[in-house]
């Protein structure tokens, strides 16, 4: 009898981890993947921190190569080869080698669709300039780095104000002691916090030395040559030597749509909640697909390398006949601009009222050890409740360090469902090196508590 042949779509975070799970459980089957880079499962979130050198080795964002996934999983991780199409009813995907042209198809009784997102890029004069980067793979942060030591560019403009766009900034700026501007359409920087938050975060900015512009377009660039030599947008000329183009992803569904596979918010794949498309045989996981919102109760699609490495897992053991779902997500995210910590979890403000729901804020400043301890550092903490029930809706965290984890008790308490009156009750530790008796997040939701 033929073994049964699953052919995964993508051989990063979300499917290597089904790759693995399906080889875990099933060792009777075949397991093709494909990939149109050269690397497999690699840790795009530490981009930044390679490019600013606070790793040394490109190879230790590497969990595996293809040759390991080979040799030890038995897993065919065919790198260098994209895929073009899909034929549902054959059951087959016609694919090509990278390098060579050479077409090739293949067929299957399973399929997993992971093929990520894809940058936003502007359709503007002067894009094809040396010296215009996106980071969205380890290929291209491989590109970056040459262009760094071969050139040395004293200046640099971000365009893009993200968890990307800013990480990228610190590490030009902080690490690598660039000039550097970060240019913002909104006007606000993170638009996944709310205004009165990102506001710290611009000021943390600005102490670096960074230069903010919010609300402003990019509408092209100038040339030194075939290099670019200056940023342009609706309101000034940013003469520069690097340009970081961070505008945000979408969903990369392309493939499934032209199958006629269903999408649904932004475009993603429509999954249920062990990632099965609305075809048989079909799983998508990881950023091209949607999830459920645990606070809206909605679908929603949120790119974070956590639900990848989720959805795949839980994809993996469904493909494998095994017995595993996705609950849903909250959202919550981190990360660190030079000495300020961001979290943030749930629902902002915007979402919530935009959800018609009924919201009180409570917006604290503390201090993330006991107040008399030497390197205490600030922290400012945003909770949000439904006005009448209670009920927890999100969470925002800025401060120095020892700030931003804060943000999983929050995270936890709205998986779990709790009130604010409950967050109040929570046993959390104390002890001076690490927390006030009373920890930010407490006394925040102390104050959210009479508002409710």
């Amino acid at each position: 009898m033929a073994r049964q042949r699953l052919v995964v779509v993508g051989g990063n975070a979300a499917g290597m981890s089904a790759a693995s799970q399906v080889r875990r459980l099933r060792k009777d089957m075949d397991i093709v993947v494909f990939e149109r880079g050269p690397h497999t499962s690699y840790a795009a979130c530490g981009i930044p921190s390679y490019i600013g050198g606070l790793v040394a080795d490109d190879r230790r964002l590497i969990a595996r190569s293809p040759r390991e996934f080979q040799e030890e999983h038995d897993i065919d991780a065919r790198v260098l080869t994209e895929v073009e199409a899909l034929d549902l009813d054959r059951r087959t995907v016609r694919f090509r080698s990278v390098p060579t042209g050479e077409p090739g198809e293949l067929a299957f009784d399973a399929l997993l669709l992971a093929t990520g997102t894809e940058p936003i890029l502007p359709d503007v004069p002067g894009k094809e300039n040396r010296g215009i980067f996106i980071v969205n793979t380890l290929e291209n942060a491989l590109r970056l780095k040459r262009f760094l030591e071969e050139t040395r560019p004293r200046r640099a403009v971000v365009v893009g104000s993200g968890y990307i766009g800013l990480e990228m900034a610190e590490a030009l700026r902080c690490h690598l002691g660039m000039e550097v501007t970060v240019v913002e359409r909104a006007p606000q920087v993170m638009k996944t916090l709310d205004p009165d938050m990102a506001d710290s975060v611009a000021k943390a900015l600005g102490k670096t030395g960074i230069r903010l512009f919010l609300g402003e377009s990019l509408t092209g660039f100038e040339s030194e040559g075939t290099r670019v030599g200056a940023v342009v947008t609706d309101r000034r000329l940013l003469q520069t030597d690097l340009v970081i183009l961070a505008l945000g992803v979408r969903p990369n569904s392309k493939l499934a749509a032209e199958a006629g596979i269903p999408l649904g918010v932004r475009n993603a794949i429509r999954a249920d909640e062990r990632m099965r498309t609305l075809l048989p045989g079909v799983w998508a996981a990881g950023d091209c697909a949607e999830v459920r919102h645990l606070v809206s109760g909605r679908p929603t699609h949120i790119a974070l390398g956590t639900i990848a490495n989720k959805t795949g897992r839980v994809a993996g053991i469904s493909i494998a006949g095994g017995d595993a779902t996705f609950p849903g997500t909250v959202g919550t995210a981190v990360c660190r601009i030079c000495s300020c910590e961001i979290g943030r979890t749930g629902l902002s403000e915007e979402e919530a009222t935009s959800l018609k729901l009924p919201v009180a804020t409570a917006t604290i400043s503390a201090e993330t050890k006991a107040s008399y301890y030497p390197d205490a550092e600030p922290v400012t903490v945003k909770l949000l409740a439904e006005k009448g029930t209670g009920k927890l809706l999100g969470g925002q965290i800025t401060g120095g360090a020892g700030a931003a984890k804060r943000i999983d008790v929050v995270a936890t308490a709205l998986s779990a469902g709790l009130t604010v009156q409950a967050m109040v009750d929570l046993d959390l530790a104390y002890s001076p090196p690490f927390s006030p008796v009373w920890d930010p997040v407490q006394v925040a939701a102390r104050q959210l508590e009479k508002l409710v």
